[in-house]
Order: C-alpha cells, then structure tokens, then sequence
C-alpha cells in the first residue's frame, strides 16, 4: 500500500470513529437515565461495590448492570477500580439525589420516554414544521403534564433543580442591589428570587406563576428562610393574560424561549403594562452566537425546543433585539455569565 493510500486510510478510520462517537450519544443518555433511575449513584456513597452488590440491592440483572456500569465508566460516569467494582466519580456524584448542584432529575426528564418518543419524531418535525411533541401526543408538553402529573412533577423539579444550578451565575453576573421591588414572573417554587432575596437584604419581591406552581411553591423550603419572612408575595395567575404590577424591575428566567415570537410577545407586553416607565425587564435565557466552534451545548438545547415545546427556540442577539423593540422596550444590553444562559437587560420607554 502506497504512503497516500495509507494516510487517506487512516484519516476515513479517524473520521469514522469521530462520527461513531457522536451517533453513540444517544446509548450515552440513556444509559445515564438507567443508572439515575436505578439510584446507583447514591448506593456508592460509602464507597466501592460490585456490580453483583449493586444488583442485589436495584433488583435487575447483574450481568447487564455490569455491562451498562462498564459502558459508563469510559464517559468518566463512574470507574472499575477491580473486578466488577465501581465507584464515584465527580461527574456520577452529580447523579446522587441530594449532592449539591444534583443532575439526577434532570437525567430523568430526559430519559423519560415522552421525550425520547419526540426525539425519534424530529424528522418528522423537520419536514413539516409540526413540533414533534403536539405531533406525538396531540397537545403540548404543558397540557401534557396536567393530564400526567407526575411525569409534570419530575420535568419541573428538573428545571428548579437546573435552575438552582445556575443561580450563583446569575447573582455573580448582574448587580440586584439597586432594585427596590422585583416581581419574578413564571418564577417556579422561587429558587431565584430567594438566592436574589438573601443577598440583597434591602430588596422585596414577588413570585407569580401558575396558582398550581404556587401551591407547591408553598410546600418547598426555598423561601421558607427566616431572613426573607415578610419580603415577598406568592401570586397565582395567568402571564398571558396579566402580571402583577409595582415592581421596578420584572425577571423572566427560562420562560420566553419556551414560546414563539407572538407569544413571547404577548408575555413580554404585559409586563410592559405592569410596570413604571423606565422599569427594567431581565430575560435569562441561552442567547445563540453565530458561528460554528463554540456554544455547542446551545445550539443543541435549541433542537430541545423545537421537538418539545409549541414555537419555542432559543434566540440570536438580533432577535431579543427585535422582540424587546417590538415589545416597547429598549435593550441595553446583553450580560454573559458563567453558564448557559445571559441577562438581557432592557428598558421600559
């Protein structure tokens, strides 16, 4: 074999197995979602076991618990220290239930077969426009989730789980402390507004989101802090119809990209009318940067949205310009953090 046929031969093997790499991504998450639902994670905590062990105390299979820990172990998700013994990794400590900055309910919600059903509809979607979600189910995911609430209850624990990630992110990037009154629309069980709360001890807010959200806002512990006793408002409605009014500053995290442009309008006017003029509005969202190297995660989170969610996408700098203009708004400017997502600051005019 010639040098040429020889180079042109490897680089089809190099390429090959970059290729196979990236179409195995999906035994990747699954495999995950298996071992956060079977709790292995949090049954090394101690310490080294054997797959033998750990089938015992799951219940399942111990030769395929074997090959599927083993698999895992080569994505640095656990690692075989001797024959058939596992242990913790940083990235596996993440999948233990109650570790600081848990991913357990996020790889849930993903593995769950609702999601994947949409995943292998996005052909589908492609080709006609259909989000793959109504495609599959007939509805959206939010009127999905009140006919199942329990796989509702897991997605949004997912989100407030993903959500309390990232909130150190947002406090580091953006300074709270002139704000007098800040109503947090479509809020969740309120980890942000408590983290914003707690450290800036002169500010006062309001959660509002669906009174079903609100109701179990009110059973979770993150704002059931002594320092915040008195400082804020739990409110229950409709943000396509209103939003409570007398802040001065209204933020919308994770919301608006689960909506399309006329929707994300309609929410974004009516916190117009709920504030004073020169109120601030804070949308946190993942902004989509051009090119081709980096933000990869984002880009991919965008196909998330077009399969899951009815219009909703994640957007470029251009078009939160042109939503918030049209919204009445004047955009000031856009504040990267530490994760995914950016503060998009504008201004009531």
């Amino acid at each position: 074999m010639s040098q040429t046929a020889s180079s042109n031969q490897n680089n089809a093997l190099e390429l090959f197995d970059k290729l196979i790499q990236l179409l195995s991504g999906m035994y990747v998450s699954q495999a995950i979602y298996v071992a956060a639902k079977l709790g292995v994670a949090d049954l090394l905590k101690d310490g080294a076991k054997s797959s033998d062990d750990l089938a015992k105390s799951t219940e399942v299979d111990a030769q395929f618990l074997y090959r599927l820990l083993r698999a895992l172990a080569t994505v640095n998700i656990f690692i075989e220290v001797g024959d058939r013994y596992f242990e913790l990794t940083p990235l596996a400590i993440c999948l233990q239930k109650d570790a600081p900055g848990s991913m357990r309910s996020m790889a849930l919600a993903m593995g769950e077969d609702w999601n994947w059903q949409c995943l292998g509809n996005l052909f589908n979607a492609i080709k006609t426009g259909v989000p793959a979600f109504e495609h599959q189910f007939g509805m959206s995911m939010f009127d999905y989730f009140v006919e199942h609430p329990e796989l509702g209850r897991n997605y949004y624990e997912a989100m407030t789980h993903h959500s309390a990630i990232i909130n150190d992110a947002i406090l580091d990037a953006y300074d709270f402390s002139s704000i007098s009154k800040l109503v947090d629309v479509a809020g969740g069980y309120g980890t942000l507004l408590a983290a914003i709360l707690k450290a800036n001890p002169n500010l006062t807010g309001i959660l509002f989101d669906l009174p079903t959200v609100i109701e179990r806002a009110k059973k979770t512990d993150y704002l059931q802090k002594e320092e915040l006793t008195g400082r804020y408002q739990l409110v229950g409605g409709d943000f396509f119809k209103s939003v409570p009014g007398g802040g001065d500053t209204y933020i919308l995290k994770s919301t608006i990209h689960n909506w399309d442009d006329n929707r994300a309008n309609q929410i974004l006017q009516n916190c117009y009318h709920a504030m004073p003029t020169n109120g601030k509005l804070l949308v946190i969202d993942p902004v989509v940067p051009p090119g081709n190297e980096r933000y990869f995660s984002v880009k991919l989170m965008d196909l998330q949205m077009l399969i899951g969610t009815n219009g909703g996408r994640e957007r470029t700098a251009d078009e939160f310009q042109k939503l918030f203009t049209e919204a009445g708004f004047h955009l000031t400017k856009i504040i990267s953090t530490k994760s995914s997502c950016s503060i998009i600051e504008g201004v009531k005019i």
